[in-house]
């Protein structure tokens, strides 16, 4: 029998965080249904954060209103008299038209209604972004200050790339900023890089195919930041030397006679030496060569922490005073939202990027939290998907918001409003193709957890 280890550590950070972000963009987008119906004298029955089939975790009535919670994590309602909508109440529908009902409300007022969620959520965006820049800044890695180059994982070497490349074009356009190669890469369906090796330029192309298993990767075993190994602390209960002992600020050069100066390289190497006792080669002082032997333990493990990658390399940080982070919120949210409506756009006019590979449930979601608790991350990804959820929510399709706006500018335009059934029909067809989707996502993400 095999068994898996689990870190429920970083599970927990990840459903902790993916409940309160969602919590947060669904109640405040249902808010802005809610605020806007009260606000031209619609009767609001329910507000509900989370789906509640057969029972709710909490809920109680205030006024005329029932406020909840259920137990599904996957969205959440209002429920406005006199709409069709999740709760197909056909029976209210059949009874005439009272003037406290969404449908006696003239067609502005009912678009206003529709919209206001997609609107607050566009708006919350802007606005963390906003106080993302205000409280911590922006941090980029020029390329220029990548001095000791790349390291260069599987997919990396498999296409031509080597250790200690440096990217500096991709697409003959400049890489100013090692942060900005994922987005280059994904935004593109063909790639050539121009990386600057021992000096001289060298091209890269991506041979067909690449791309699409990059992006299935979700660019993993690609490239990283390329820097030496040097010990930051040792670990006194997993380390086990033979001769001598490594002490922080050594930088290890070597390892049974076999130069590996990078971390990248040491880590690779390690793996030959399983539960075996080696030589280590360690530069101490800057100037002393010393030997060091130790025992390596079964899993590849030395039992020392390195200096990180931050610590060799130079960062660009920019501080934003509160006003100059207002515009400079807007700018970045409004760049999020056009990358992902064309990353969208090559779903469906590109080979190389797949529906499968791409989308994903909550289970994806839930992992782009990173593990750990972090505060800026989680604003980050938050303000990330308060876009997203704006911009799905705004699509012409029967069951979102987009769907019903579309039916609203109809009758505005022509004066003619769809018949109750057609639109019962609509919101029928539209949850089933919702429902269907989610189904098949979850699949996905089922299927790359055993894959």
């Amino acid at each position: 029998m095999v068994l898996l280890a689990f870190n429920w550590s970083a599970f927990g950070a990840n459903v902790g965080q993916f409940i309160l972000s969602f919590s947060i963009l669904i109640a405040l987008h249902e808010f802005g249904h809610f605020i806007t119906a009260k606000w031209f004298g619609c009767r609001v029955e329910k507000f509900y954060l989370f789906f509640n089939p057969w029972f709710s975790l909490w809920k109680k009535k205030i006024g005329e209103t029932e406020y909840g919670v259920g137990w599904v994590p996957l969205g959440g309602y209002v429920k406005i008299s006199g709409m069709i909508d999740e709760s197909m109440d056909k029976e209210a529908m059949k009874q005439p038209a009272q003037p406290w009902e969404f449908r006696s409300k003239p067609a502005w007022q009912r678009l206003i209604i529709m919209l206001a969620g997609v609107i607050i959520n566009f708006v919350l965006a802007l606005i963390i972004f906003s106080m993302i820049l205000f409280k911590w800044g922006e941090e980029k890695l020029p390329v220029a200050n990548m001095k000791y180059g790349i390291t260069a994982d599987s997919m990396a070497l498999k296409v031509g790339l080597k250790d200690g490349d440096l990217i500096t074009k991709v697409n003959d356009k400049e890489l100013k900023y090692f942060d900005d190669l994922p987005k280059a890469l994904l935004l593109n369906e063909k790639n050539t890089l121009t990386v600057n090796r021992n000096g001289k330029d060298t091209l890269i192309s991506f041979p067909p195919g690449f791309l699409s298993e990059l992006t299935k990767n979700q660019l993993k075993n690609f490239v990283s930041v390329r820097f030496p190994n040097v010990v930051d602390s040792v670990d006194a209960s997993k380390a086990k030397f033979t001769s001598g002992k490594l002490i922080n600020g050594d930088k290890i050069v070597g390892i049974d006679g076999k130069p590996v100066e990078y971390f990248s390289d040491f880590a690779k190497e390690l793996r030959n030496y399983k539960g075996k006792t080696v030589t280590l080669a360690v530069i101490r002082n800057n100037t002393d060569s010393i030997k060091v032997g130790a025992a390596i333990d079964d899993a590849g493990k030395l039992g020392y922490y390195p200096k990180p990658g931050i610590d060799f390399i130079s960062f660009e940080t920019r501080k934003y005073g509160f006003l100059e982070s207002i515009p400079a919120g807007i700018r970045y949210g409004v760049n999020r939202l056009v990358e992902y409506v064309e990353n969208l756009k090559l779903l469906f006019t590109s080979k190389e990027h797949k529906v499968s590979d791409n989308l994903g449930s909550v289970i994806s979601i839930g992992k782009t939290f990173g593990g750990t608790w972090d505060w800026e991350r989680f604003w980050t990804m938050t303000g990330l998907f308060s876009i997203i959820l704006a911009f799905m929510n705004v699509l012409p399709i029967p069951a979102l918001d987009g769907g019903h706006a579309l039916f609203t500018l109809y009758e505005m335009i022509t004066g003619r409003k769809p018949g109750d059934k057609f639109m019962e029909y609509a919101q029928m067809v539209g949850m089933i193709l919702l429902l269907g989707l989610m189904a098949y996502a979850l699949g996905l993400d089922i299927f790359r957890l055993f894959r």
